[in-house]
């Protein structure tokens, strides 16, 4: 039986710097992987696994169980130790998100960390080791963009998501390299002058909280691993990440090991939500 330890945002705050330095140290060990002759494994959904992102994992479960060994996790590369549903907080991991960008030797791959209490991400890290660039926020505290060489941490500088644009002005929408679907091709027809940003992985969520971007549809199912950091960053910039009709996701809630989200809409203007 699960401990219930509920991690409010002034708890939240104090873990933030050690739960960064633990997202870089884990993005040093995915960098320092040799691409051209490392290990690719499918898993039985056909996405595949490689010995970065196990390296990844390891580094974050031993940290976390240092940093706060009673709170339950999530990983997407533990998913069999998990026991939902959580009813107080835990941790929601994708060690490498992203791992087809990563394959294909480009940069925009992302080590995802939240803290997920009562089924509503709190904080989440978004880290992007090849960029030396992460997002981090705590809902009703604030978000901020770091950049970072190798595990120096330079100063961050807050960010905001921005305002619906004005009549006239184009929503720039963020989209994936590697997941289209014509469903999120047709939404972003729907706004007036769409420019599209190609991103891949948590990238796009980044983007959104410091207001490079308007907007990111996801009509298409992916994990919760996948969306819980990003999901908190652009709540803690001013944004909001709803369903795919405007409602409230929730994470961690399900009694099953089934950990999909069906579709989502991250927006950086809440005022946005429901224009369609």
């Amino acid at each position: 039986m699960q401990v219930k330890r509920i991690i409010d945002g002034a708890a939240a705050f104090g873990l933030m710097e050690p739960l960064t330095a633990l997202v870089v140290k884990a993005g040093e060990a995915i960098l320092a992987v040799n691409r051209a002759a490392m290990r690719i494994d499918g898993k039985q959904d056909g996405s595949p696994v490689t010995e970065a992102d196990l390296a990844a994992d390891r580094i974050i479960a031993d940290g976390l169980a240092q940093l706060a060994g009673d709170v339950p996790t999530l990983s997407e590369e533990r998913t069999g130790l998990a026991s939902p549903p959580f009813q107080s907080s835990f941790f929601l991991i994708d060690p490498l998100d992203g791992t087809k960008e990563f394959v294909a030797g480009r940069d925009e791959f992302t080590v995802n960390l939240a803290l997920v209490t009562e089924g509503v991400p709190l904080l989440g890290i978004v880290s992007a080791p090849a960029l030396g660039l992460l997002w981090r926020g705590i809902v009703g505290h604030g978000a901020e963009r770091v950049r970072f060489n190798g595990t120096t941490i330079a100063a961050a500088e807050p960010i905001r998501t921005r305002k619906l644009p004005t009549r006239g002005e184009p929503w720039i929408a963020a989209v994936s390299r590697s997941h289209g679907d014509a469903r999120s091709e047709a939404f972003i027809d729907n706004r007036p002058n769409a420019v599209r940003m190609t991103c891949g992985s948590a990238v796009k969520f980044g983007r959104i909280a410091e207001g490079s971007a308007d907007i990111y549809p996801r009509f298409g199912p992916t994990s919760e691993w996948d969306v819980g950091a990003g999901c908190a960053v652009v709540t803690a910039a001013g944004g909001k990440v709803t369903d795919g009709k405007g409602g409230e996701l929730r994470f961690g809630q399900r009694s099953d090991t089934d950990f999909i989200i069906p579709e989502f809409i991250a927006w950086g203007d809440p005022q946005a939500v429901g224009c369609y």
